[in-house]
């Protein structure tokens, strides 16, 4: 390259411009500069506008202004020196003639290399879907793999891009939004820059959707008075007490983004007053200890919702954010979230790794950054190895967005993506939230398939259903989806939340029952904000599960008839109560004992029945005639029924001996399911043309089981068949 061109820098004046003497105001706000490192940025800054000089923006301004605003969204992460110089040079190499080792022999390696990385990213296109898989991403990520900076430096790029997407042609701006959407933005968020993240986020739903923007923009405006005067009034106690203890604190209201606010309108099929109705405060202080003592003066100033408290201090996230999470009863009874957190904290869960790459600075201790981005550290040693296709690179990442991907078709053709490794349940979840939650069964290809099937690309997936069946905790065990694993837990939770509430209401009945004079069960209902709770049913639950006991109750709203009427049996109650749904069985005579199915026998409803206590795990039930029983002490055995109120399926081991021949496997599970049946574990072994196929399939009870024994004996290819490990 010509030396020339090295040597054009903007002639060195005593007043150096306003806008790079802005650049440098912004830096400074992170630490004051070297007189060395604000010369070195503007030999950088002036390199930078020489090499753009002429060249233009789509939009008309000139091309020196894209890199000199990437920079200051660099300063404004309170970047180093050398990463916002990478940022005032990232598109020389692409649209100038200097090269890297120009860049290298002026402004040396470390910006050379940051450059170089940025400009390769930026070379890498995804144009559909599939092409954000393998490739694309491993292009990618090698580039930021020995120095993070590359990728903060290229999200400040695709930010102020999207800050300038309105000069582009309308079928760029929405390929460049999208692209924002599904790539950068997850980034973003895997990396903790929340603030980077939402800004996106925002900009990609003007684009994408500019009316659903308008009117978010408009309600949020609307409400901005009334929603300062609130807080105002809220946060004056807060204040004070926090004076009177001599906590220096940092009171703010928490905006939230407008895409936050537009996808949970969507998802939850909710108006906007009901999405943005909840009131959010951050309160920043210097000190962790301080945090805990700020959530105890929150505490004592107003009511808390005792199910919407987090510490995330405590446990920090995946992406390393921390803050105390709690929500109290403000004035006039609405609800304020409320954010605890220290400064660091606080700019950490704004900026996340570029603050922890500023915060690592002066430390003794092991840089919180190699945690951070160890996937990326992983990729290093990838590399290294023979094995460096693109297969062996995507199996390394363990985070979802970079998870290998399978596509697979429904029976009328449409395209499914899913992660590797997922099953027909994550299939049925993917298809639809109410298809997982009835799949009683799946066909691959047509032929019917264990649920915990691995699948592969280019397989047609048939989901069989019941509207009887249910999600069950075994599916936890092999679904691979968050979509899958999020929907299962969620029904589980709030099944076992419906039993809580019951069990609390009947807590409750009978404890109103003792002491009607005091209205005890109106008092309650009528009292649930004032014991902590939102909403009755969450009060119930409390109750149930045990988190609210009768005697606290009593403490909060009867102090005075506390010490006379607390019932010395409560406890007593609670676990017989709570005993009638374990597992179907009823114990005679045993108290406070745990109750489990022997494996050696795995007895189901009809079943001849015996228990035996069993030291530290409760009672084990096996089958009356189990040889494993008969060798044990019998002083220990004790009388166990079955409790048929309310039906509950059990595994059962089944083998199937029959004539080899295609399909034979297929052939017995499609009789097995036809009786709303889930199937397991299925195999099959053949030797001599004799097939030997074992299921586990979950039944209610033998009868059932004795029917499906009927129809399969029916098969002509069937010679025989028995249940497995029954003593």
């Amino acid at each position: 390259m010509a030396t020339e061109l090295l040597n054009k820098v903007l002639p060195r004046t005593k007043q150096r411009p306003q806008k790079f003497l802005t650049l440098i105001s912004k830096l400074n706000q992170r630490a004051p500069l070297t007189k060395d490192e604000e010369d070195f940025l503007w030999e950088v800054y002036s390199f930078a506008r020489n090499s753009h000089r002429g060249q233009r923006r789509q939009s008309g301004d000139s091309f020196f202004e894209h890199p000199y605003h990437t920079a200051l969204i660099l300063a404004d992460l309170h970047m180093d020196p050398i990463t916002v110089a990478g940022g005032l040079l990232h598109d020389v190499i692409e649209d100038t003639e200097v090269t890297v080792k120009d860049i290298a022999e002026k402004f040396g390696d470390d910006v050379a290399k940051l450059v170089e990385g940025v400009t390769k990213i930026s070379g890498i296109t995804f144009r559909n879907r599939q092409e954000e898989q393998a490739d694309n991403f491993r292009k990618m990520l090698l580039s930021v793999a020995e120095d993070i900076r590359v990728l903060i430096i290229k999200l400040a790029d695709r930010l102020h891009n999207m800050q300038t997407l309105d000069s582009l042609p309308p079928i760029k701006q929405r390929r460049v939004a999208i692209e924002t959407r599904d790539v950068y933005a997850p980034l973003a968020h895997r990396l903790g820059m929340f603030k980077l993240k939402s800004e996106m986020e925002d900009l990609v739903l003007k684009a994408l959707d500019p009316d659903a923007y308008r009117f978010l923009e408009k309600k949020v405006n609307e409400k901005r008075s009334e929603r300062e005067k609130y807080i105002k009034v809220f946060t004056q106690p807060i204040i004070k007490a926090l004076n009177e203890q001599g906590i220096k604190a940092k009171i703010v209201g928490r905006p939230k983004n407008f895409y936050s606010i537009y996808k949970k309108m969507k998802t939850q099929n909710k108006p906007f007053e009901e999405i943005f109705d909840l009131l959010a405060v951050r309160i920043i202080v210097d000190t962790k200890e301080n945090c805990y003592t700020v959530l105890g003066i929150v505490h004592d100033l107003f009511t808390p919702v005792m199910d919407r408290f987090k510490d995330y201090i405590a446990n920090h996230k995946a992406n390393f954010y921390q803050s105390i999470h709690t929500t109290v009863y403000g004035p006039g009874g609405r609800m304020v979230e409320i954010q605890i957190r220290t400064t660091e904290m606080d700019e950490i869960a704004e900026e996340g790794i570029a603050a922890h790459w500023r915060y690592k600075e002066g430390r003794d201790k092991p840089d919180d950054i190699d945690k951070y981005v160890k996937w990326l550290r992983d990729l290093i040693e990838i590399l290294q190895t023979e094995s460096t296709g693109a297969k062996d690179f995507m199996d390394t990442l363990k985070i979802d967005l970079f998870k290998d991907e399978i596509f697979v078709f429904t029976p009328m053709g449409d395209l499914i993506r899913l992660p590797k490794g997922a099953t027909p349940v994550d299939f049925a979840y993917e298809v639809h939230t109410e298809i997982g939650t009835r799949c009683i069964g799946a066909k691959v290809d047509g032929k019917m398939v264990p649920l915990n099937s691995e699948l592969r690309s280019g397989q047609t997936i048939e989901i069989i259903t019941s509207d009887s069946h249910r999600p069950s905790y075994a599916w936890l065990k092999f679904v691979t989806t968050a979509k899958a694993i999020g929907a299962i837990k969620r029904y589980l939770r709030k099944a076992q939340f419906e039993e809580s509430i019951n069990l609390g209401k009947e807590i409750l009945e009978k404890e109103n029952q003792r002491n009607k004079e005091l209205r005890f069960l109106k008092t309650v209902q009528e009292s649930f904000e004032e014991l902590g709770f939102s909403e009755l049913d969450k009060l119930y639950a409390a109750v149930g599960s045990g988190i609210l006991t009768i005697p606290q109750i009593y403490a909060k709203l009867f102090p005075q008839k506390e010490e006379q009427l607390v019932r010395q049996d409560l406890d007593e109650l609670f676990i017989e109560t709570a005993r009638k749904s374990v597992k179907g069985i009823k114990v005679q005579g045993i108290s406070n004992l745990m109750v489990s199915f022997a494996k050696c026998c795995n007895p189901i409803p009809g079943d001849e029945i015996a228990g035996y206590i069993s030291r530290g795990r409760g009672i084990t039930v096996h089958v009356q005639d189990c040889p494993h029983l008969k060798r044990l002490d019998s002083e220990r055995i004790v009388e166990v029924q079955w409790d048929l109120r309310q039906k509950h399926a059990y595994p059962v081991h089944i083998r199937v001996i029959c004539n080899d021949q295609k399909g034979v496997l297929t052939e017995i599970s499609s009789v097995i399911t036809s009786f709303d049946v889930n199937i397991s574990f299925a195999q099959v072994e053949t030797t001599d043309m004799i097939a030997k196929c074992e299921f586990v399939i979950d039944v209610n009870d033998t009868h059932q089981l004795n029917a499906i024994f009927a129809a399969i004996r029916q098969l002509k290819i069937v010679r025989s068949i028995e249940r497995l490990n029954k003593g």
